[in-house]
């Protein structure tokens, strides 16, 4: 699942961008606010993650933006800011959720789960499609009640799937979901997280449609 982090302090974005890699997703981190804005017009995020006191453009700024062209982005605002009338403003503004710094990066990744079931119009915090259950508090996935052992790549890949299910993706698709600007992807990638995860699941769960083995 692909992040927007935009963060222009050095020590605080490299910490929370490797921080949200180790939980699983895909984090592109920025810190000009007109480069992230760009990136938001450009890009199709799963969440956003915005600092308020970005160069040259403000998160509250480009959240306003953001919802002014109908962006529905889940968006998390991030600022040191901690006075009634600033947390009215952000939220005001658009954002969905609003975090004081310092924080910890396992309060903040509640938060983004929180942001990202409501989102998709959940009333609890695991994904139920048949028989399958995805937790993503846990990161991890049951079949008929067995616990599935899936690697970091498959359990996203799971997981960008069954939010959706019906949907049909291309490979495009799949991998910016799961890889960042920064990383590098082996042209198979993909298929071969698929391939893994079909065998894992069982027939029937994951259909190959077009391009995609």
């Amino acid at each position: 699942m692909r992040i927007l982090l935009a963060e222009d302090g050095q020590s605080l974005g490299l910490a929370l961008a490797d921080g949200l890699r180790q939980l699983g997703y895909a984090v592109d981190w920025i810190t000009d606010g007109t480069q992230v804005a760009t990136a938001l017009s450009d890009t199709d995020y799963a969440a956003a993650i915005l600092d308020w006191n970005l160069p040259r453009r403000s998160g509250p700024a480009i959240i306003a933006g953001m919802r002014h062209r109908q962006d529905a982005t889940p968006v998390l605002l991030l600022t040191a800011r901690d006075g009634l009338s600033d947390r009215v403003a952000g939220l005001d503004a658009g954002a969905d959720d609003y975090v004081v710094k310092p924080v910890h990066l396992d309060e903040l990744a509640a938060r983004l789960r929180a942001l990202l079931w409501r989102a998709d119009g959940q009333l609890e915090p695991a994904i139920r499609l048949g028989a399958l259950e995805v937790l993503p508090a846990g990161r991890s996935a049951t079949l008929a009640g067995t616990t599935l052992e899936l690697t970091a790549r498959e359990y996203a890949l799971l997981e960008t799937l069954v939010r959706h299910p019906g949907r049909a993706y291309s490979r495009d698709q799949l991998e910016d979901a799961l890889y960042g600007w920064d990383q590098e992807v082996a042209s198979n990638a993909v298929e071969v997280h698929l391939h893994h995860l079909r065998r894992k699941l069982g027939p029937g769960w994951v259909r190959p449609l077009g391009g995609i083995a």
